[in-house]
């Protein structure tokens, strides 16, 4: 398969690059931030690589009650 965009930093990130990394094309190739999303999602997924969620940066675990709240 041929791939059409071009890597931001000029290479293919690894997985793990790609999974830190929230951008992984040249963002100067693109005319908006639609066509550059839909890329973005194409490019994690040419990489096998899970797209971020909504809530992803959120915290999995329950918050503990501040000393101030009374029980």
């Amino acid at each position: 398969m041929d791939w059409k965009y071009r890597w931001k930093n000029r290479y293919r990130p690894s997985r793990d690059e790609a999974v830190k990394n929230p951008h992984l094309l040249d963002e100067t190739q693109f005319e908006n931030d639609h066509d550059r999303k839909l890329a973005e999602e194409t490019a994690r997924k040419h990489l096998g690589v899970p797209a971020p969620t909504l809530d992803e940066d959120q915290s999995i675990l329950p918050h503990a009650a501040s000393l101030n709240e009374s029980l």
